[in-house]
């Protein structure tokens, strides 16, 4: 028997698919991610949370917002100070005090930012577009001339006119940008939508275009990976997917598709998804949901009988990879649902002989138990046992 790690749809090779062989990721967690209403990170967790991710091997880390207070400027210091291998980025408005604020924590480089889209113009920051577009190029000036690596945010740019997008962007551009984004603030864009944006914007620009999206509808992840395929070369992500609203495209989720279902492998250590996402959800306290993609806790957990005589056998026939990959670990549930294979596969597993009557006993109970609203945990099915064989 051949051993596999994954099996996915042969469909998916129908199409011939374009990702680039320089598709840079970086992460947000520790900035949009903990702009989660109620999420306050310490710089402990901070800290703790760019050493994880740079253990798995992520491009970039925003690790903050160095105005907002005298703390989360000496953590990005102190982040940026640690030698990490990821490059540390960040967020600055178009203002010169925000990016002397940012120099001051020697990080490799900034994402600065301004609304571009009418309604931000008019109600927002009440300025003209060509005023925006003043403001990006004096901030992305002063920056790069203090030797910053620079990246310039439309916010709202899902929303705005593509010809003043790709007014603003040439300006960047032009200042020097290392890169410009698109901003999908509020969720509210398609994949055709992206797809099209993208395509009409890379006619015209040659500085790297990167996408920030957002979950309104859940589709964060399918947007990057659609934009990715349309021309853009950089994806912002958060652990577990959090941030404000729905929150932004998933972290795991957008890479385990990419590495598993497109085939496409960036050299991320994906045995510390699991690792990372429980870290996260502990410093930000916001539970993982149970059937959350990748690190829920029923991703691999299996229950249906006819499910798990399968599992047995052959994982693959009811998982599209194994939860190794991801740090992940296989469970079989004891349930209503339970099948003698299942059952003795627990017996064996807490190195217990039944008789064959004896187990068919068990599973009765075992369903019976459950469906009296008893959870089958180790101690109840050990206590199952017991009672059976007197």
């Amino acid at each position: 028997m051949i051993f596999l790690q994954y099996f996915i749809s042969h469909y998916n090779k129908e199409y011939e698919l374009n990702f680039p062989d320089d598709l840079l990721i970086y992460d947000t967690t520790l900035r949009d991610g903990e702009q989660t209403p109620g999420v306050c990170f310490s710089p402990e967790e901070k800290l703790e949370i760019a050493k994880k991710l740079d253990q798995f091997k992520i491009h970039q880390i925003e690790a903050g917002f160095p105005i907002v207070s005298q703390r989360e400027k000496q953590t990005v210091k102190t982040i940026a100070s640690e030698g990490l291998d990821a490059d540390i980025l960040a967020l600055t408005r178009t203002k010169p005090e925000d990016i002397d604020a940012a120099l001051d924590c020697d990080v490799d480089g900034i994402i600065t930012f301004v609304g571009t889209s009418d309604i931000h113009l008019d109600h927002k920051m009440h300025i003209t577009r060509q005023d925006a577009i003043n403001l990006c190029e004096s901030a992305v000036e002063y920056a790069k001339d203090h030797g910053l690596y620079v990246a310039f945010s439309a916010e709202d740019a899902t929303r705005t006119d593509i010809e003043f997008l790709k007014r603003i962007y040439g300006k960047a551009q032009e200042c020097g940008a290392d890169r410009v984004h698109i901003a999908d603030t509020t969720g509210a864009i398609t994949p055709q939508g992206i797809d099209y944006m993208v395509r009409e914007l890379v006619k015209d620009l040659d500085v790297m275009l990167a996408l920030h999206c957002h979950n309104d509808f859940g589709l964060a992840v399918i947007n990057s990976i659609t934009g990715v395929l349309a021309g853009a070369k950089g994806i912002s992500t958060t652990v577990n997917g959090i941030g404000e609203r729905a929150g932004n495209a998933s972290l795991e989720e957008l890479i385990m598709a990419i590495k598993i279902l497109y085939g496409k492998d960036y050299g991320f250590k994906t045995k510390y998804i699991k690792e990372l996402s429980d870290l996260v959800s502990d410093a930000s306290g916001l539970p993982i949901p149970y059937n959350k993609p990748v690190v829920g806790n029923n991703v691999f957990r299996h229950e249906s009988g006819i499910h798990v005589d399968a599992v047995i056998e052959e994982p693959l026939c009811y998982e599209p990879y194994l939860p190794s990959l991801v740090g992940q670990k296989r469970q079989l549930v004891l349930g209503k649902h339970s099948g003698c294979r299942a059952v003795r596969a627990k017996l064996n597993e807490c190195e217990l002989e039944v008789s064959d009557d004896e187990l068919i006993e068990i599973v009765r109970q075992v369903k019976k138990q459950r469906e009296e609203g008893k959870y089958i945990n180790d101690q109840v099915f050990r206590e199952i046992v017991k009672n059976t064989k007197k």
